[in-house]
């Protein structure tokens, strides 16, 4: 009997111990492990190799604390039958749940939490160790629970949705641990993952290009007119782009400081094409590794559909960015009670937002133009309506075919109905 109480105290020991291991290193990231490591601290790299892949050595901590619950239960649960019998069995039962309870799930893991970094160096090799010594059958028995499981089973252990943190993000936008700038840009990185190049990019028709047989003065003209650091340059046709012009190019041949450049030709750099399907995650990492700010995205055809610009893709994560020569243009004007004049280009999010309405997205457009276009099922004409989701959609003015701006008004008998 005093060896069993030993071992129940051993246990309920070892079971604390577990419980900081495992708070403390769901507290702490690769990237704080890895400062750590830099500032010398003992353990540091075993923690930085736990971090790494983190459900393979928190899988191995998780059957031990079970091991050491259900061991210690079960010797209390021998105890006190030789103790005190039945009833015995389930007052000492109950009482050491609580005990439990408030030793290792509620002091234990607040202490790991409270001093995370501190706990976590001192018990990185202890979990190091069970991760070596349950290796085999962590594994198996995950392999089983992939069988039993229905769907994707667990394939990498626990894991933290992409949901999971954005209600994160709100919870602790609401307690003030966080602010609104702050929960916007968590939300702003998930939805820049899923964003696609033709979302974000400047369309065709709106698209400044600059003839590859104009003048240097004449281009140095188009630039300063339109404020651009950066022209497509184009040949014979605006849809065949053969390059991208640098104003600042202009700059020494100009003043007579290089002899070598005649033409507009001699001056441009090569554009870099990117599909309109590709993911703007993927575009600026490849922005980054080419050293460009500019791209012209084409769609599946081969065709020009427009251009792309490093601004373009950061102001998914950070929003709008403004200079002092920006006009900033509002895409959304009021026009009396629940009416708006907008512009056709306008993203269908930024018009719900606005107007706190509901309108879906499709595949197929993203744009309120777009979604006039795909309802009428004809070339627009100014007067052309649509009805949908609790709005009528006027087209106000169109430019070659192409909407311009649309007038829009909630309906009231729709709402109703």
């Amino acid at each position: 009997m005093i060896w069993a109480i030993v071992a129940v105290c051993v246990l309920l020991l070892f079971g604390s111990l577990l419980a900081m291991a495992e708070a403390s290193m769901t507290r702490t990231s690769r990237v704080r492990a890895m400062a750590l490591r830099e500032e010398g601290k003992r353990n540091a790299g075993v923690l930085e190799r736990i971090q790494e892949d983190p459900a393979r050595y928190l899988n191995s901590v998780y059957l031990t604390v079970m091991f050491a619950q259900n061991g210690s239960a079960v010797l209390v649960g021998v105890l006190a039958d030789r103790m005190f019998g039945e009833l015995g069995i389930t007052l000492l039962s109950i009482g050491f749940t609580l005990v439990y309870f408030v030793i290792v799930e509620a002091m234990s893991k607040t202490y790991g939490v409270l001093h995370s970094d501190r706990v976590a160096l001192a018990l990185a090799p202890l979990v190091a160790g069970l991760a070596r010594l349950f290796a085999l059958p962590v594994r198996a028995l995950i392999g089983v629970a992939n069988v039993l499981l229905p769907g994707k089973g667990l394939k990498t252990g626990p894991f933290v949705s992409e949901e999971e943190i954005r209600q994160m993000a709100e919870v602790g936008h609401e307690s003030g641990a966080i602010e609104e700038e702050e929960k916007d840009l968590i939300h702003s990185i998930f939805e820049f993952g899923d964003t696609l190049v033709r979302e974000v990019m400047t369309p065709r028709p709106d698209m400044v290009v600059v003839e590859a047989n104009y003048t240097l003065h004449a281009a140095t003209e188009l630039a300063v007119k339109n404020g651009f650091s950066r022209i497509p340059v184009y040949d014979n046709e605006p849809d065949n782009i053969v390059g991208v012009l640098y104003t600042k190019d202009l700059f020494r041949p100009l003043r007579g400081k290089d002899e070598r450049v005649h033409t507009l030709r001699d001056v441009i750099r090569e554009a870099y094409f990117v599909p309109e399907t590709m993911k703007v995650s993927d575009l600026l990492r490849e922005m980054q590794r080419r050293h460009v700010h500019m791209a012209i995205v084409v769609d599946e055809y081969g065709d020009v559909a427009g251009l792309v610009t490093l601004e373009d893709v950061l102001e998914e994560i950070v929003g709008e960015i403004t200079d002092e020569y920006d006009v900033i243009e509002s895409h959304i004007q009021p026009v009396g009670t629940d009416a708006w004049r907008v512009q056709a280009k306008t993203p269908i999010w930024e018009f719900n937002e606005s107007v706190k309405s509901n309108l879906h997205e499709d595949e197929a457009w993203d744009t309120i133009g777009g979604l006039v276009a795909s309802a009428l099922a004809k070339v627009p004409e100014p007067g052309d309506v649509v009805r949908s989701d609790g709005f009528e959609f006027r087209v106000e003015r169109v430019n070659r075919r192409r909407i311009g701006t649309v007038l829009v008004r909630r309906s009231h008998l729709d709402e109703q109905a």
